[in-house]
């Protein structure tokens, strides 16, 4: 078994396990997180293949299966299913044992519009970086989005995102070099900041964060047009 797929397997046991606790019944929000999970992951997907053809970030076959899709390891494909389930999940999770926890509407406004413009401007000032470019346009849209939608999501994902960075800097760190000789997923410098926490490229964080809430939004939706 690769260490990519440990990885996938260690992340995704136990936030599936505890899906079926009583007090979350999180599996019987399947019928909304799943769709979202794959049509977001199809989004994903198609840039992960177009960057890693042209070389902005790539894969070491020493810690892959092998098995290859549409020029992705196998594991990089269950990337986009595993990691936003446990991410949604302990979002959820974090949402109901502390309902209350949320920030002021007025302070979320400020918030997003800030952040918008901030990776707005990052995406201007750097656009010979093309991971760069690519992720913070996607983070300014779906910020955008929640603006628009007047989603109250983000009021919350802005705090649960913080729990979520605990085993995002433990996964995301083992993936990118940390703790292991070498890394599973390599970066071409010269397409990104070049900044780093610990062995994570920025960008990494702003990836994560995007892909989350694209879910989280896209959830609400479904949930909406199901339930009128």
């Amino acid at each position: 078994m690769s260490l990519y797929f440990i990885l996938l397997t260690a992340s995704g046991a136990v936030p599936l396990l505890l899906s079926f606790d009583k007090r979350l019944q999180f599996y019987k929000q399947w019928k909304y997180v799943f769709p979202s999970i794959l049509l977001v992951a199809l989004v994903y997907i198609i840039f992960d293949v177009n960057f890693t053809n042209r070389g902005i970030w790539g894969f070491n076959p020493e810690y892959l299966s092998g098995i290859y899709l549409f020029s992705l390891p196998l594991e990089e494909i269950l990337f986009f299913v595993v990691i936003p389930y446990a991410s949604i999940f302990l979002h959820e999770c974090v949402r109901e044992y502390f309902p209350k926890l949320e920030l002021p509407k007025s302070l979320n406004k400020v918030l997003l519009i800030a952040l918008i413009v901030f990776s707005v401007l990052v995406a201007v000032l750097n656009t010979d970086k093309n991971y760069t470019v690519y992720i913070s346009l996607k983070l300014a849209v779906v910020l955008l989005l929640a603006l628009l939608l007047n989603s109250r999501i983000p009021r919350s994902f802005f705090i649960t995102f913080i729990v979520i960075l605990v085993p995002f800097l433990i996964v995301n760190g083992i993936l990118t070099g940390s703790y292991i000789d070498g890394e599973v997923v390599w970066y071409n410098n010269s397409e990104n900041l070049g900044l780093r926490i610990f062995t994570i490229p920025v960008e990494d964080f702003a990836y994560a964060f995007s892909m989350i809430l694209y879910n989280l939004l896209l959830i609400e939706q479904i949930k909406k047009r199901v339930n009128k």
